[in-house]
């Protein structure tokens, strides 16, 4: 019995100490920064609970828990902690610092560095800050979150070209592209397209695979590419893995794409009104017009709109995007790996206008001994896209628009109407029933090094980059096409560009004494290139689906090509930090290129920079106000290589006389023709505020170039128009203020705004040879470059209906005479506007609010004009058949009539001239993107072995503000994209897609 109640007691005793210790604790203690002060109002949370206080203002707090709950302690400006409670109850915090992004790694060029030790312009976009953003491409991830850089896609095109321009435009005959650099392999970029619309270069490239993208922005920062990084160096770096168990993740999104804008022309009872009238104020009878509108509405009943063909609608059409990636990372102390695969499909808002990607990707990176080190990354990517003629072929869809409302668009059969008496041109779904326009790009990037530690301070790294680019186009044009006569045409086009890099260099770290932090970087570099094309045309097809050149009656036309240029290149950087206050960097490159004069193939390209950091000095360093403060400076040459292969050269073609062969010059050489040179100075502060809660950057450029490359006019004695030569001067001026505030910091809510403002002013400041002049842009000294030169329009004379000018004959003071006249003869052009944007502003939000997630970009633009090239045909008072904008409607009809619409005169010039009546300011704000997103409570995902389930909705280009009455202010002709003058120009060209999409993103 004794024992039976001993055993009761020790039981019950049990049971209650159980009781005792499941029951809540007083946890109480003090929180702190780093020199002692007391943090009052910092937030504490019990993990994963609804449980928490606040500190009192001495930084004392009290919270019940239990034993082994884990406490987070937060305050804005200071990084997060979390603290697992134990037997002890009182629990004092020291918070650190949150110098958010000072400790961020920035890569820089062979090497890296810690955002707080850069003396450049650099900027970096990481991939927490783009995570959650869902997007076909990698530019649409850059766009309106960096300073300086404008990234402009030409038009709505699946694949369109993309303009990035860093700082400005810097070049004329040169490209105007920066250098991409994908895991340390140059990218190639050539445009290789068979119908001068230029494609995306990273197209291949999927955007989640992504880490980091480095802005290298002024000359000091980017002289370590030398040769070309006058346009700016954008380093991108792809995700690997980490020492940790394996992480699947499969993200999958479908959403559908429509037209930003559409615009809106007259319809069938609309046309026939106004061309009547234009028709008889030109002296044509009405049984002329109306035996025109016959043949337009091919016998169809037009007097009762039996026709109403809305022409737009058949153009732009709604296409769905489908979206899937899947990755896998891991690995161990000594072997990390990441592989991810993905699919994109986009049906594009043109009719006809497709793209399918795939990608794969493998990174592996492995510890070979203590002290070395293997890695290997190689990237594979397929890209099929259903591609249209350029926006100035009559087969376009976007140019059929023009066509007449009154002409049927299909048969009663169902086949394209290719009348010709009907049509006013090609109808572009003759093409699209019995044509076929593809384009295969095959691109394979890898990269394998060896990195090796010689001692402690000593290390050596040497890298083997590829990069293929394999683009093969067919085409084919049959019976409903405008080569119908010809039996059809078909084309085969291919191209495969290679290239192969070496680099070798070793680095050298070492702390001379207690204060001062020193490394160097010496090394070298060798690079060729190798392009082989070939294409062939056949035509006489005995059907529409018989595509291929086999089934070709006669070959008309074939050839090929191929060429190489290399780079030979030695480099050097040092470095300095004394006491972590002051900064020096100095670097320079030689570079030598095949492509220039033989007297000149080798250039210098130095560049230094220095920093101060104030904030580290002891009068400032235990500011709360001002918490980081960095002053600095910079300055560095870089150049431009990006011409011709044998631009220099003197070259001979092969030629016919007399029924034989021989060979006779084609081109003049130039042995001293050099590099293109950007000098370039940097004025910059970065700044912290609040203890970092307020942070930003503010930098002050000047950027001349000189000794440009472009085509000089020569005299035609000669026997040439023109050659390669190094002349004149191009200023870029700008300043860029960047600001980031972290509004909200605390576990269960974060919320931070960034702020972007960009200024920037070009212009050319000499050109020995004098006005070069291309279509409606000009180039002159002392304006800015590819400024608009035009006619300008006076309006309408309310008399008789006449287009007026302006006269702008020189005055003798020097001021332009500002009478009219209505004979286009007597008036003069003047430079009026240019394509490039003044002012760039961007805004982005991020709020996360438990497992909510909502991010949104704003981007403005504002200063550029841009030219309606299609003006004169689709809001030309009627001069032609082409349909008509709305506004023609209000036109000139009687005398004393105000309007800036002239009279409707058929096959007149009545204010078609290329003047500023068809020049309109492109000032824009956009929303580029939003995001909403809901991540499940790990708690309730864990359950079902999934550590993250994310949902969300994201869209693109929702909506655009401005003036602009064209299809968007940001696209342009594409058949000019690789044009250095004529830009800023608009014709036919797509408005961008405006997309929603929903998806899922899950972690295992």
């Amino acid at each position: 019995m004794k024992n039976l109640i001993k055993l009761s007691i020790a039981i019950a005793m049990f049971v209650c100490s159980g009781l005792i210790q499941a029951q809540e604790k007083t946890v109480t203690g003090m929180v702190t920064d780093p020199s002692g002060i007391p943090l009052p109002g910092t937030n504490i949370l019990v993990k994963n609970t609804d449980n928490g206080v606040q500190t009192d203002f001495d930084g004392n707090y009290s919270i019940e828990a239990n034993i082994g709950d884990i406490l987070i302690f937060s305050y804005v400006g200071f990084e997060t902690q979390e603290i697992i409670i134990t037997s002890s109850l009182a629990i004092n915090v020291t918070l650190k610092d949150n110098v958010e992004g000072l400790d961020q790694v920035v890569i820089i060029g062979y090497g890296s560095s810690s955002k707080k030790q850069i003396t450049t312009s650099v900027a970096s976009i990481k991939a927490d800050g783009i995570a959650d953003i869902n997007t076909p491409s990698v530019q649409s991830l850059m766009t309106s979150k960096v300073t300086g850089v404008q990234i402009t896609q030409l038009s709505g095109r699946v694949e369109s070209g993309i303009k990035v321009r860093v700082r400005g435009v810097s070049t004329v005959g040169a490209s105007q592209e920066p250098l991409y650099v994908l895991d340390g392999v140059p990218l190639i970029n050539d445009d290789e397209s068979i119908n001068n619309s230029p494609i995306n270069p990273l197209i291949g490239l999927n955007p989640n695979d992504i880490e980091s993208i480095d802005f290298l922005k002024d000359a000091s920062s980017a002289a370590i590419y030398g040769a070309r990084g006058t346009n700016g160096v954008i380093i991108i770096t792809t995700k690997k893995g980490k020492a940790e168990k394996t992480k699947v993740t499969l993200n999958t999104a479908s959403g559908w794409n429509f037209a930003t804008n559409k615009r809106e022309y007259l319809n069938a009872e609309q046309y026939v009104d106004f061309y009547t009238e234009a028709a008889l104020n030109s002296g044509l009878s009405l049984s002329e017009i109306e035996s025109r509108f016959d043949q337009l509405s091919l016998g169809r009943d037009w007097r009762n709109n039996e026709v109403d063909t809305d022409w737009q609608d058949l153009a732009l059409v709604e296409g769905i995007t489908q979206d899937i990636d899947l990755s896998a990372s891991g690995g161990t102390k000594s072997l990390t790996y990441f592989v991810s695969t993905s699919y994109n499909k986009t049906e594009g808002i043109i009719l006809g206008n497709e793209l399918d990607r795939y990608t794969l990707r493998a990174k592996v990176d492995a510890d070979i001994t203590a002290k070395s080190k293997i890695g290997v990354n190689v990237n594979l990517s397929k890209v099929t896209i259903d591609r249209l003629s350029n926006d100035n072929a009559f087969i376009s869809p976007l140019q059929s628009i023009a066509q007449s409302p009154l002409t049927p668009a299909l048969l009663e059969d169902g086949t394209a109407n290719v009348d010709g008496n009907s049509t006013l041109f090609q109808n572009f779904l003759g093409q699209e029933q019995t044509g076929r326009f593809v384009t295969n790009i095959w691109r394979t990037t890898a990269n394998m090094y060896g990195d090796f530690y010689i001692n402690d301070y000593l290390r050596f790294k040497s890298e083997v980059g590829y990069d293929s680019n394999n683009q093969n186009a067919e085409r084919f044009s049959g019976s409903l096409t405008e080569f119908a006569s010809a039996g059809g045409v078909g084309t085969v086009s291919n191209a495969i560009t290679e290239r192969y890099i070496l680099t070798n260099y070793l680095t050298y770290k070492r702390n001379l004494g207690d204060a001062v932090d020193f490394s160097a970087t010496l090394g070298g570099s060798f690079e060729e290139t190798n392009r082989r094309s070939q294409f062939s045309i056949g035509q006489g097809f005995p059907s529409d689906d018989l595509q291929t050149l086999d089934n070709a009656v006669l070959i008309t036309n074939g050839g090929s090509n191929k060429t190489k240029y290399n780079f030979l290149s030695y480099f050097a950087r040092s470095r300095f930090s004394i006491a972590e206050k002051y900064l020096l960097n100095l670097s320079i490159r030689r570079d030598g290129s095949s492509r220039f004069g033989q007297d000149s193939q080798f250039g210098w390209f130095p560049a230094a920079s220095a920093a101060w950091i104030v904030s580290n000095e002891r009068f400032l360093n235990s500011s709360y106000f001002l918490s980081n403060l960095k002053l600095r400076g910079s300055w560095g040459i870089t150049g431009n290589a990006e011409i011709g292969d044998f631009a220099s050269k003197d070259l001979f073609g092969v030629t016919t006389y007399n029924e034989r062969l021989g060979v006779s010059p084609i081109q003049i050489g130039d042995d001293e023709l050099r590099w293109e040179k950007t000098t370039q100075y940097d004025l910059g502060v970065d700044f912290g505020l609040f203890n970092n809660l307020i942070s930003g950057e503010f930098d002050y450029y000047n950027k001349t170039t000189n000794d440009l490359l472009f085509n000089q006019p020569i005299p035609g004695t000669s026997g040439f128009t023109s050659t390669v030569r190094n002349i004149g001067e191009i200023v870029n001026k700008g300043i860029e203020v960047s600001l980031n505030a972290r509004i909200i910091s605390k576990p269960s809510i974060t919320w931070n705004i960034g702020t972007l403002f960009t200024k920037n002013t070009n212009e050319v400041t000499n050109l020995p040879s004098g006005d070069i002049i291309d279509g409606v842009n000009i180039i002159r000294e002392g304006e800015t470059l590819s400024s608009f030169y035009l006619y300008e329009y006076a309006g309408v004379d309310p008399a008789n209906g006449d287009a007026l000018f302006y006269t702008n004959t020189l005055n003798a003071d020097g001021s332009l005479d500002k009478s009219t006249t209505n004979n286009l003869s007597n008036a003069n052009r003047i430079v009026t506007g240019n394509p490039f944007p003044e002012y760039q502003v961007g805004l982005t939000n991020t709020l996360k609010v438990n497992g909510f997630d909502f991010q949104f970009t704003f981007q403005g633009e504002f200063g550029a004009s841009i030219f309606d090239q299609a003006g004169k045909f689709s809001s030309g008072n009627g001069k032609f058949f082409d349909n008509q904008t709305i506004d023609q409607l209000d036109r000139w009809q009687n005398p004393g009539d105000i309007t800036d619409v002239p009279q409707a005169r058929l096959n007149q010039d009545n204010g078609q001239a290329d003047s500023t009546r068809y020049l309109q300011e492109a000032d824009f704000i956009r929303l580029r993107n939003i995001t909403l997103g809901y991540t499940i409570n790990p708690i309730f995902s864990k359950k079902f072995f999934l550590e993250k389930v994310r949902f969300y909705f994201s869209g693109l280009n929702l909506f655009t503000i401005t003036d602009y009455d064209g299809y968007d202010p940001e696209s342009t002709a594409d058949f000019n994209g690789n044009s250095g003058v004529r830009t800023g120009i608009s014709f036919y060209s797509a408005p961008p897609a405006k997309t929603y999409s929903l998806g899922v993103s899950i972690e295992f």
